[in-house]
């Protein structure tokens, strides 16, 4: 592992936390699940470049799937 894994890592781990418990505040499941996605996924992950992609990927996934 290198620091921008790391730091990306850390950037959307801090987004998905946001957006799993505004999520749980307003009862939205998909906003809930896409924060927990994004706290989790970077553990999978080793590349900096993938971790960008799916990480913008899961942050717009919202907007267009509704549950």
């Amino acid at each position: 592992m290198n620091e921008g894994v790391l730091l990306w890592g850390l950037v959307f781990g801090s987004i998905g936390l946001f957006n799993f418990m505004y999520g749980k505040k307003v009862g939205n499941p998909m906003i809930r699940y896409t924060g927990l996605a994004l706290m989790v996924y970077p553990y999978f992950f080793s590349s900096a470049i993938v971790i960008i992609v799916v990480g913008v990927g899961l942050m717009f996934l919202p907007m267009f799937v509704k549950l």
